[in-house]
């Protein structure tokens, strides 16, 4: 599957649309110069073009597996891994003071998306250890952090994440692992996780579980959970794997897609482990990587849209069939010109809506202004949620430009509608994040929302010299989107708004892609004019239907029996 980056879409969105240059204006982000940032675009593209893209099919053809207790991952798949850890490309955002680069989120974000674009399958693995580095970067004490980060950003060891249990999948505070003191400071962890990715491999020298587990006087719920490290080999005096924890892989996971990447049930038995930050306070400790992981799960869904997006486009500009005009092939289908426009049209707008996500983490950062903090925290969810549905709609719409070639195998554009098809469930299903945005999102009374609308309203009236048209209407979109903002405000029956939360996400979504693409159509060229005029003319008119959903509460809906659904 050949794979060409979008560094110059990278590039465009960072000068043009998102503010990058507010982030290289500040201090703590000096060394972004515009040198460095395409010598990061260039050499992180050759990476993912050159190394990983080719191992991509092969990863699906020859699926992770357990042999006698040991994970065995495909061919080609240590090198890609060992070509992203020596690139130093694992703690480009992780701080200094920790053995990072300490570069912005912004450029971490590109790096991610073009990998997950080449192979998701391994993209998976260093996403995860990302955000191990940044849970214990704010949580672990100075032992562990000095212990386990430095082995982490080169990627000698990596990292996992371990919350879902049988019994307790979106539930967190349902798990039944329980930790017991072991009197020197360690702790017994005995309990069963599933859905481990990345729980274990045949090519770094460790692997470093973190896990939640419940203390003996922990209380029920989500305020008793505590958070622990428990690696696969426990360092010894110097800091290197020693002696087997009591821990193993039970089993793979028979996976729809993702075959390259193994899942894992994982089983503890009094395993060794050491406390992450408070007793009683995992969640905390735990959501910092889960944030993390949530904007990386979104690069995810951009990665592989961009990824079946480049298929299809292919197969389109070689594909004879029926009497079309100029090269004889099935893009001159009307039909077929405008899947793979909207292919190409939401992609973009999902790659806009991350790098506006990133860009406001890193001014948090940098500035520690609570209005960035803020914009951070509204941005994620819908970047979550609006990048992993583009995934999942740009691949399978790639299957559809193949026509019956689509779902033959071979072809390989079934395999990004399969390998996508999980990123709007983990990291909290896309419903999760919905319901986050229009109740814990919006306690604010709508301030961060009325703040990116005020500046989607601002870019609009300033495109109104030179394009009228579409300003107009994306300048209205804010207007409406704003209206429905202020009535889930008002709502005080969560359930009001808990109804419309997913049509009312993926309209802030639709409108923040607007924006982006007016920015684009007034500062490119007419490529990029004649892109913006076809999502802003044919795509953004979907708000008006989902506000409308948004608006109509819960009422009828939880009308609705459960005999009637059965009738």
């Amino acid at each position: 599957m050949p794979y060409r980056a979008p560094v110059s879409d990278f590039q465009f969105l960072m000068d043009h649309v998102v503010g990058f240059d507010q982030i290289a204006a500040t201090d703590h982000f000096a060394d972004a110069t515009p040198d460095m940032t395409q010598a990061i675009l260039s050499e992180g593209a050759r990476m993912c073009e050159e190394i990983l893209a080719p191992l991509n099919r092969a990863g699906d053809l020859h699926p992770a597996r357990l042999e006698n207790g040991v994970v065995r991952t495909p061919p080609g798949f240590a090198e890609g891994y060992n070509a992203i850890a020596t690139g130093g490309w694992i703690g480009m955002s992780a701080s200094k003071a920790v053995g990072g680069l300490g570069l912005p989120m912004t450029l971490t974000t590109t790096i991610n998306e073009m990998i997950a674009s080449a192979c998701l399958a391994i993209q998976l693995s260093p996403l995860l250890t990302q955000g191990q580095i940044e849970a214990l970067e704010h949580h672990a004490s100075g032992t562990i952090k000095e212990l386990y980060i430095p082995k982490l950003i080169s990627g000698e060891w990596n990292g996992t994440m371990n919350l879902t249990e049988p019994q307790a999948g979106s539930d967190v505070g349902a798990l039944r692992t329980k930790a017991k003191p072991n009197g020197d400071g360690t702790y017994a962890i005995t309990g069963q996780k599933i859905y481990i990715s990345w729980a274990d491999n045949d090519f770094t020298e460790n692997v470093c579980h973190l896990v939640l587990a419940r203390l003996p006087d922990g209380v029920p719920g989500t305020k008793g959970i505590s958070l622990f490290m428990v690696p696969k080999l426990i360092p010894d005096d110097d800091g290197n794997p020693g002696k087997k924890n009591d821990l193993r892989v039970v089993s793979l996971e028979h996976k729809m897609g993702l075959h390259g990447s193994p899942t894992a049930v994982m089983e503890y038995a009094g395993a060794t482990g050491w406390l992450v930050g408070e007793e009683h306070g995992g969640i905390a400790a735990m959501f910092t990587m889960m944030n993390n992981a949530r904007l990386g799960v979104a690069t995810q869904g951009v990665g592989v849209a961009e990824g079946a997006l480049q298929h299809a486009l292919t197969y389109a500009m070689d594909r004879k069939q029926g009497k079309a005009p100029g090269t004889g092939t099935i893009i001159e289908h009307a039909d077929v010109r405008r899947m793979l426009a909207s292919m190409k049209a939401d992609t973009y707008a999902a790659r806009a809506i991350t790098l506006m996500n990133a860009v406001a983490i890193d001014m948090a950062l940098a500035t520690g202004a609570a209005g960035w903090q803020a914009r951070a925290a509204f941005l994620t969810p819908i970047s979550k949620a609006f990048g992993t549905d583009v995934g999942c709609e740009v691949a399978a719409t790639g299957i559809q430009v193949h026509g019956g070639m689509g779902f033959i195998e071979e072809t390989g554009a079934a395999q990004y509608a399969r390998d996508v098809r999980v990123s709007t469930i983990y990291e909290g299903t896309n419903g999760i994040q919905a319901m986050d945005l229009v109740a814990r999102k919006l306690m604010d009374g709508g301030e961060a929302a009325f703040r990116l609308l005020e500046e989607i309203e601002q870019g609009a009236e300033a495109a109104r010299a030179t394009h009228p048209d579409l300003a107009e209407a994306v300048w209205q979109s804010a207007e409406s989107l704003r209206e429905t903002t202020e009535w889930l405000v008002a709502q005080d029956d969560l359930n009001n708004r808990f109804a419309g939360a997913v049509p009312y996400l993926r309209a802030f979504a639709r409108v923040l892609g607007g924006h982006a693409h007016l920015a684009s159509a007034v500062n490119g060229n007419a490529s990029r004019a004649r892109l913006a005029t076809f999502y802003i003319k044919r795509m953004l008119p979907e708000h008006v239907g989902l506000l409308a959903h948004a608006r109509e509460g819960a009422d009828d809906l939880m009308a609705i029996s459960a005999d009637d659904l059965a009738a």
